[in-house]
């Protein structure tokens, strides 16, 4: 019985994590939830769960769900709250698996802090291996623990790599659907709308994850989590425009070897793959061979989609500048979807935050934290110039820092 806690259950991955579990009672235990502020999914997730820990966003919805919880005879459910709640969900003592699944650094410390009591983790959250990639790999290192990749890119490179040592690999491909504007002019990105660009072709996704896919943040983002996962360079990392999405990562070997992995564009197969890691087990989750017809690849364009070109320049200089690249994304995208700036003006903010951050090395979640919030500031004044005046969602960023709280 594998006794999982899942940081961000009532997003996407969460719920796709519940599923898997409800597939296999034998095998799965739900012991702790963090739900951030969905309260309506996280008395759902409880009642149906019955976990000992739930921890939501605020103080005020922990209150309202202890009282719901209380009234429905399920007062003995621990009701935590904020990062030190998501931090009380990934170390409870009964769990052995966390899904960290949090969008954003929200996720960072209670992954972190999920390695540093030895747990094995289920990644699920790039932003924390593109922020402080080196601190929880080595930490990961130190417990002799797994990490294990639930994007379906790397999850498949997991998978190609039992195929061979590592080193004995020369060089592996991500591959991208090419997101919604594949074919769009690049003369047209000053139009396109916050509804187009959440139209992704291929998978259903939390709403800055798509946008990220539509720029190729997204991609650029794996980049860097593949160079930190699997310790390559960059230079040992391509991204190759695959619109069907039917492979979803290759291994290169020395000799020449290629091994890619597909399967049927469903998370719960990744998703069952790290919660059963080493072994694999059955599920009815098939990919119809006999309808494969052709497919298609070709690079992607990265003068048309800067954001990729960016995060390869970050790769390349670690530190300070990949930390500085998510920051920035995230402030850029909250603005682009509040309608504050364009569509083809979330690369350049992300730019100037680039341009402006000084490169070093950082020893400590702290400092991660700390370099995080200076470039969501720094983010912060270039929507401003842009647009006139911060949106809701950069204006929240804006609080949340005066406050202390990232």
């Amino acid at each position: 019985m594998r006794r999982i806690a899942i940081l961000g259950s009532t997003g996407s991955i969460g719920r796709s994590t519940l599923k898997v579990a409800e597939s296999y009672p034998e095998r799965f235990q739900i012991v702790s939830l963090a739900a951030g502020r969905n309260l309506d999914a996280a008395s759902a997730q409880a009642l149906r769960w019955k976990p000992r820990v739930v921890s939501v966003a605020a103080e005020p919805d922990a209150e309202i769900l202890r009282s719901q919880l209380k009234s429905a005879g399920l007062g003995g459910i621990e009701i935590v709250h904020g990062s030190a709640g998501s931090v009380r969900v990934a170390t409870h003592p009964e769990v052995d698996f966390v899904v960290s699944a949090i969008v954003g650094v929200a996720g960072l410390e209670a992954t972190y802090e999920a390695v540093r009591a030895g747990k094995t983790v289920g990644l699920a959250n790039k932003e924390c291996l593109v922020v402080a990639g080196e601190l929880i790999t080595a930490e990961a290192r130190k417990q002799g623990k797994p990490l294990l990749p639930i994007d379906s890119e790397h999850n498949a490179i997991h998978q190609c790599l039992r195929g061979g040592r590592m080193e004995e690999v020369r060089h592996i491909w991500l591959t991208a659907s090419g997101g919604p504007f594949l074919k769009t002019p690049k003369s047209e990105f000053a139009s396109i709308t916050v509804q187009q660009a959440l139209n992704h072709p291929t998978w259903k996704m939390g709403k800055r994850i798509t946008i990220d896919s539509a720029t190729l943040m997204n991609k650029g983002f794996e980049v860097i989590e593949a160079c930190r996962l699997f310790q390559l360079s960059p230079r040992q990392v391509d991204v190759i425009v695959h619109p069907q999405s039917t492979i979803h990562s290759m291994v290169e070997f020395v000799d020449g070897s290629i091994l890619a992995q597909f399967s049927v564009t469903d998370m719960r197969l990744p998703i069952l793959y790290a919660l059963t890691y080493p072994d694999r087990i059955e599920s009815d989750l098939r990919f119809p061979v006999m309808d494969l017809r052709h497919l298609d690849f070709c690079p992607p364009d990265m003068g048309k989609f800067p954001c990729l070109r960016l995060a390869y320049e970050a790769a390349e200089a670690g530190g300070a500048e990949t930390i500085a690249l998510n920051a920035a994304d995230e402030v850029a995208v909250a603005t682009f979807l509040d309608g504050c700036i364009r569509f083809d003006e979330i690369p350049r903010i992300i730019e100037r935050v680039l341009a402006a951050t000084k490169t070093c090395q950082l020893e400590s979640i702290k400092q991660v934290l700390q370099a995080d919030a200076e470039a969501r500031r720094v983010a912060g004044e270039h929507v401003e110039q842009l647009s006139g005046n911060p949106s809701p969602k950069a204006a929240g960023h804006f609080r949340n820092l005066a406050k202390g709280v990232i």
